[in-house]
């Protein structure tokens, strides 16, 4: 009996210390988190605080070691000079902490081993850019029935086959139709989007209007144009381009880059 009561007490004590120790790694991780999204508001000139996380376990071996193995940074509804409004992403991988401190300090360079970065714009604020102020983006549908509804990592379908659906009024209709739409990008710093209608969709999952032959270039013309200024966090050079439910996605990898928290916002 003396054993066994031994052996209880030495259990609870030890769950006590690494209960203990969850708390306090998961305090730490909160702290560093909040100084993190301060520091990239004032840094990137945001007028209100990002959503941080610090990824890994236990966080607070890897602030020791100088090093963390994946931070996400997430900014919705950010001003935009063409569009209005614009979500922001960043995705870092494998950061070397030894010139920033594990808290991070706004001028500090940061090495990263992979750099994922991507600007988000919704429906809406694409829609009044183009002048079609209902307008619904879907990927292509052969790529929605995967598990992520797309076709990268972070679930961003292709480029090509897109379905824009909205009422083009400045093409002289005042019901819905679906098109099919390409996107690229294009210009000397690959900053701005290319949208090009290339056909208009009938059928299940489209609204289903047909066009007349001679109505057609119109119609393609209203949902087709060229969206400027898309910069990606920290100067990304774009690599993919796609839908991720209805918004477009501009998203670019990058390998072996060293950034500064400044970097977040490029206009």
């Amino acid at each position: 009996m003396q054993v066994r009561k031994l052996l209880i007490t030495l259990g609870a004590t030890l769950l006590a210390v690494a209960v203990g120790a969850v708390g306090v790694d998961f305090g730490a991780t909160i702290y560093a988190e909040y100084r993190l999204s301060r520091t990239v508001r004032s840094a990137a000139g945001l007028s209100f605080d990002p959503s941080v996380a610090i990824l890994g376990f236990p966080f607070i071996r890897q602030a020791m070691k100088h090093h963390f193995d994946e931070i996400e940074i997430k900014a919705n509804g950010v001003g935009h000079p063409v569009v209005g409004k614009a979500s922001l992403e960043a995705t870092l991988h494998n950061i070397d902490l030894t010139q920033a401190s594990w808290l991070i300090r706004p001028d500090a360079n940061l090495p990263v081993g992979k750099l994922e970065s991507r600007i988000i714009i919704d429906s809406l604020h694409l829609g009044r850019f183009v002048g079609i102020t209902d307008l619904m983006v879907e990927a292509p549908s052969k790529e929605t029935n995967d598990a992520t509804g797309g076709t990268t990592e972070s679930g961003i379908s292709g480029s090509k086959g897109l379905v824009f659906t909205g009422t083009p009024k400045k093409a002289g209709f005042d019901k819905p139709i679906s098109v099919a739409v390409d996107l690229s990008v294009a210009g000397p710093d690959q900053t701005t989007l290319v949208f090009t209608a290339t056909d208009v969709q009938t059928g299940p999952g489209t609204a289903d209007q047909p066009v007349p032959d001679d109505k057609k270039a119109a119609v393609l013309a209203a949902f087709s144009g060229r969206l400027p200024s898309q910069k990606l966090p920290f100067g990304v050079r774009p690599t993919t381009e796609g839908a991720r439910g209805s918004d477009i996605i501009i998203e670019g990898i990058a390998e072996g880059v060293t950034i500064r928290l400044d970097g977040f916002t490029q206009s």
